[in-house]
């Protein structure tokens, strides 16, 4: 393995250790993987770049994405029978849960294009 790989792993599972323990000290319930994202989507934020040691492994966890659905897969196989009577919740918490994905979508879109042009009318 390549070093920058090993520290761009290292730095990725150093803000999940920080967001786990933030998330169990002041017991939010968020948790700790989505905290540290945050803390490291802050950190990029403020640095401007992506590190080339962070480039190194997300380009290689991400071409490896699909083996993170095998687990949810077996999943839903190991409780096929709870899902089968259990469909009908399920079946609406999908639908609604994607409807109400598509219209923040389409709003946060909406607000972003206004912003942007009212950006561009300011600078003329």
């Amino acid at each position: 393995m390549k070093p920058d790989f090993l520290n761009g792993i290292t730095i990725l599972l150093a803000y999940q250790l920080v967001g786990e323990i933030t998330s169990r000290l002041l017991q939010l319930p968020v948790p700790g993987p989505v905290i540290g994202m945050i803390l490291l989507f802050l950190t990029l934020l403020l640095r401007g770049s992506l590190e080339k040691t962070l480039d190194s492994a997300t380009t290689a966890l991400l071409s490896h994405l699909s083996l993170l659905f095998v687990p949810a897969g077996v999943g839903v196989v190991v409780h096929l029978d709870l899902i089968g009577d259990e469909w009908l919740p399920i079946s609406i918490a999908l639908v609604l849960s994607t409807l109400i994905t598509l219209a923040a979508t389409a709003l946060i879109m909406l607000a972003i294009k206004r912003l942007l042009h009212r950006g561009n009318t300011h600078a003329e």
